[in-house]
């Protein structure tokens, strides 16, 4: 992680000082690369030291991390950005990254690994329908969950008549409910087990996109209504991560957790390319009312995966904590 998190480091400082457009697209490619690195192995490094039976809260511990870092990093980039200009705002978050770095080189306790696998075996999870199947999931509900995130000003100016004092309380309900939201999946993970809290999640994450859509063709709403529905969808938008990555571990079994989850980090930053693309062809050709059902149809195609019986593997508990980490830290 200390490695991925200085790559990612210096790929933004050398965002600050491009000197023309593809330099600045090939160090945002170094810097989305590493990033996907330091997420797959934050989640195995939290699931191998993790308590027996508390995998999925440590794993919200992750998620919260990350919509925190969302929710606080979006808002002072554009400020920062606005205020000195684009390449300060590269500045700072090449800063931040290098004191992570050092943060977890000097705070974070050893995890042991064993004798790293052969690199056949350690691929083998690309192959496994299992974990593929969690990956299509992923990659499903990021495409539905953030084609709708990413327009939702769009779709506020919709459906409210004072759309842009609604946003910014919305993007604040986002935070919270999301934040929230996280930290309570990865307590259902804990007590139902990752495959059901997963259906739980996708379910409520279908139910709050197709309440906005209903919303979004009946015209404008009360504002307290609209913050009820986007806290709600919020809930399980960022919800998914904690339940979604125990099913990848569970499926991947020992010693393969950390490639299986790389390959579902890879399958939401993929759907989130994929989903703020379509939304806007959408928006583009039939409308922004339109933009919550095709969210709707992505989640319910999440739905009838996640809904199909799972292959189970043992439970990855132990086994985690004995191979996950092996090249996470």
């Amino acid at each position: 992680m200390v490695v991925g998190l200085l790559v990612f480091a210096l790929a933004n400082a050398g965002a600050a000082v491009a000197p023309g457009y593809w330099t600045l697209m090939g160090t945002r490619a170094v810097a989305a690369l590493a990033a996907a690195v330091v997420t797959a192995a934050a989640f195995a490094t939290a699931a191998a030291r993790a308590p027996e039976g508390q995998q999925g809260r440590y794993l919200a511990v992750v998620t919260a991390g990350m919509t925190v870092a969302l929710i606080t990093g979006v808002p002072l980039g554009a400020w920062l950005g606005g205020a000195v200009g684009w390449r300060a705002t590269f500045v700072l978050i090449a800063s931040v990254g290098v004191a992570a770095a050092l943060g977890l080189l000097a705070s974070a306790p050893g995890v042991p690994g064993g004798a790293p696998a052969p690199l056949r075996e350690r691929l083998g999870p690309l192959g496994d329908p299992a974990v593929l199947r969690c990956v299509a999931i992923t990659f499903l509900a990021a495409s539905g969950g953030l084609m709708f995130y990413s327009y939702l000003s769009v779709y506020t100016a919709q459906v409210s008549s004072d759309s842009s004092t609604l946003l910014t309380s919305l993007l604040f309900v986002v935070g919270v409910a999301g934040l929230g939201g996280a930290l309570v999946s990865g307590r259902w993970a804990d007590s139902l087990g990752p495959q059901r809290a997963l259906s739980a999640v996708v379910g409520g994450h279908v139910l709050g996109l197709g309440m906005l859509a209903a919303l979004a063709f009946t015209g404008s709403g009360h504002p307290l209504v609209i913050g009820a529905l986007v806290a709600f969808w919020a809930v399980f938008a960022w919800g998914l991560n904690p339940p979604v990555q125990g099913s990848v571990l569970a499926a991947a079994g020992p010693g393969k957790g950390m490639t299986a989850l790389a390959a579902n980090i890879a399958g939401l930053y993929l759907g989130a390319g994929v989903g703020g693309a379509l939304g806007g062809v959408v928006v583009g050709t039939v409308g922004v009312a339109y933009l919550p059902l095709a969210s709707t149809a992505l989640m319910l195609a999440a739905l009838a995966l996640t809904l199909r019986p799972a292959r189970q593997n043992p439970p990855v508990g132990a086994g985690a904590r004995r191979s996950a980490p092996t090249g996470a830290g």
